[in-house]
């Protein structure tokens, strides 16, 4: 049989069309200045160049960036060419009306911190922690693709039941904060800089399990045997109300509330600033699933010093000094090696430059989205 020329449907005939794939992402708190956040509206944006539609449905959001999304109250009916993807990071109700609906689910994991790093300080924060754990378990048996942003932590979507997983870094510019530096807080900086004194840095939530109290017996050790002018400066907000107290009253305890200063969160502005004018970054953190600050750190030509646990090593590659161990003595003579062999920061910042283009914006974004295309047959 020959074939038979088609040359489109019948006049006044309309053809049924299909569905686009929607991909929505839920997510428990969507806000601007943090990394899951910008994470998320990035991966969204991705998404629709790529022609599938999504959009961001939220728990609670910061007010500058409502706009972007909507309450997942708002998700309305089930959609039959709709998936949802849960963006993991702490329990929450979100996930609930998440579990309840019954479009297939993908998720992205950003870590989890173990509740027994946050129960004595925090332990508000520490039942969210062991709920997210649970809600991830739970999830499991219903999902088609989970993504994680680093290796360590897809070994722990392993763990909680995850059969197929994958690893993309977070869909972030992590070569630098996304802004000029602040030309106030640059200038305080400098003036203070030239008085002398190493300027070492951490960036992250003054919370126990970062551990900035290991940071801080690390500079008292630093001062008393290599330089007792240098300074330790915490940027972050604090997670909960008892541990920064107890992090400031044990700073006046070892007499160096002159060197160690807690800025709280900074603008994109200000976090510049301090990056650029810092001359070591340390971390002293219990758990990191990825730790976007060290890799911001690395893209700003900033030596890292750090201990060497969960992604830690994975993150850092051979771009720093990763340490076995937190010994103030030993941390201590970690930072003054790098501050003083010119050689060491010198190579130090050719691998870092090659470190940070593994997480290159467009490479994780084209990854990402591709996953998605074939996970959800689009």
């Amino acid at each position: 049989m020959l074939p038979v020329a088609w040359d489109g449907p019948a006049p006044g005939r309309r053809l049924p069309t299909l569905s686009p794939v929607r991909v929505d992402q839920v997510i428990p708190s969507l806000a601007s200045r943090d990394a899951i956040g910008v994470h998320t509206l990035a991966l969204s944006r991705a998404l629709r160049a790529a022609g599938i539609e999504s959009d961001v449905f939220y728990g609670n959001c910061t007010p500058d960036v409502a706009a972007e999304g909507r309450p997942v109250t708002a998700l309305g009916r089930p959609g039959r060419d709709r998936y949802l993807l849960y963006q993991s990071s702490i329990g929450s109700p979100v996930f609930d009306i998440l579990a309840s609906r019954s479009e297939p689910k993908l998720v992205n994991y950003h870590n989890i911190t173990p509740a027994a790093l946050l129960e004595p300080w925090e332990p508000a924060v520490a039942f969210e922690a062991a709920l997210g754990r649970a809600q991830l378990e739970r999830l499991a048996p219903d999902c088609g693709l989970a993504v994680a942003d680093s290796a360590f932590n897809a070994g722990e979507l392993a763990d909680a039941g995850y059969k197929e997983t994958a690893v993309v870094p977070l869909l972030i510019d992590m070569t630098h904060a996304g802004a000029a530096p602040d030309p106030v807080v640059a200038d305080r900086l400098a003036e203070e800089k030239a008085r002398g004194g190493a300027e070492l840095l951490f960036v992250g939530k003054v919370s126990p399990h970062k551990a900035p109290h290991d940071l801080v017996k690390m500079l008292a050790v630093y001062r008393r045997l290599y330089d007792d002018r240098a300074r330790l400066r915490l940027v972050g907000s604090p997670l909960g109300t008892r541990y920064g107290p107890a992090l400031e009253a044990f700073v006046a305890d070892v007499g160096l509330t002159d060197a160690v200063i807690v800025t709280g969160s900074l603008d994109a502005a200000g976090l510049e600033a301090h990056y650029r004018a810092a001359d070591v970054f340390v971390c002293a953190s219990e758990h990191e699933g990825f730790c976007v600050p060290i890799v911001e750190a690395m893209g700003h030509g900033v030596p890292v010093v750090a201990y060497g646990t969960a992604a830690v090593p994975e993150t850092v590659g051979s771009a720093g000094i990763v340490l076995p161990g937190k010994d103030p003595v030993r941390f201590a003579a970690a930072v003054a090696r790098v501050m003083g062999d010119a050689g060491l920061r010198a190579r130090l910042a050719s691998a870092a430059t090659r470190r940070v283009a593994d997480f290159g914006l467009e490479r994780s974004t084209a990854r990402f989205v591709e996953l998605v295309r074939r996970a959800v047959g689009a």
